[in-house]
C-alpha cells in the first residue's frame, strides 16, 4: 500500500480516532468515562516553605545567660576586715556551712544551713548585722568544696543577687574549711 503526502496523512488520522473513540453499549447506556485525577501540590508546598521561613525568622532564641564579672582593680591590696566577711562552704547532699570572720578565729562559728529560705535567711540576719555594726556593706566568699554540687554553687549565686550582696567571690577552699565540713558530716 503506497500512500501520497496528504492522503497518507488523512488515512493516519483516521484510524487513530477509530481508536480513541468508545464504541456504543447496548441498552441506550453511555458508559461514564473516568477521568484520572491529578492534584497539584506545588502550591502547598511553596506555602510550607513559606510558613518554615516565616517562623524560623520571628522565633526568639534562647539568649545565653551570663553574670556579670568584676575583677579587682590594680593597686594596693585594701584592708577587709575579718568582721564585714562571710565565708559559705558548699558541701554535700544539699548543705552549706556559714561563719563570720576567719576560718581560724571565726567572729560567728561554723553554722550549718540548706539552700534557699534557709540560706537567704542566714545572708540577710549576718548582712544586717554587719551594716548596724559598721555601717558598710558584707562581703561574701564562697568556697565550694570537691564534693558539692554545681546547682548549688549557681543557687548561692543567686541568692547573692536577690539579697543585694554588692562584694561576693568563689574562693578555693582551705584544709580548715574542709575541717568544718567534716565536722558537720557534709564533706
Amino acid at each position: 500500500m503506497s500512500c501520497a503526502g496528504n492522503q497518507c496523512l488523512t488515512l493516519i488520522i483516521t484510524i487513530m480516532a477509530e481508536l480513541n473513540s468508545t464504541p456504543e453499549k447496548a441498552g441506550g447506556k453511555r458508559a461514564l468515562r473516568r477521568m484520572p485525577v491529578r492534584v497539584d501540590l506545588t502550591a502547598m508546598v511553596d506555602l510550607a516553605f513559606l510558613l518554615i521561613t516565616f517562623f524560623m525568622l520571628t522565633t526568639v532564641l534562647n539568649k545565653p545567660k551570663a553574670m556579670q564579672l568584676n575583677m579587682p582593680a590594680d593597686g594596693p591590696p585594701g584592708a577587709d576586715p575579718e568582721t564585714r566577711t562571710m565565708t559559705i562552704c558548699l558541701g554535700n547532699h544539699n548543705q552549706a556551712i556559714w561563719y563570720l570572720g576567719l576560718p581560724d578565729k571565726p567572729l560567728i562559728g561554723p553554722r550549718q544551713t540548706g539552700y534557699g529560705k534557709e540560706m537567704n535567711k542566714a545572708i540577710v540576719e549576718t548582712q544586717n548585722q554587719i551594716f548596724k555594726s559598721s555601717g558598710k556593706s558584707m562581703i561574701v566568699i564562697i568556697k565550694p568544696a570537691d564534693h558539692s554540687n554545681y546547682g548549688n554553687l549557681v543557687e548561692t549565686l543567686d541568692d547573692m543577687k536577690i539579697t543585694q550582696v554588692p562584694s561576693y567571690a568563689i574562693a578555693k577552699i582551705s584544709p580548715k574549711d574542709i575541717d568544718f565540713l567534716k565536722q558537720h558530716s557534709i564533706y
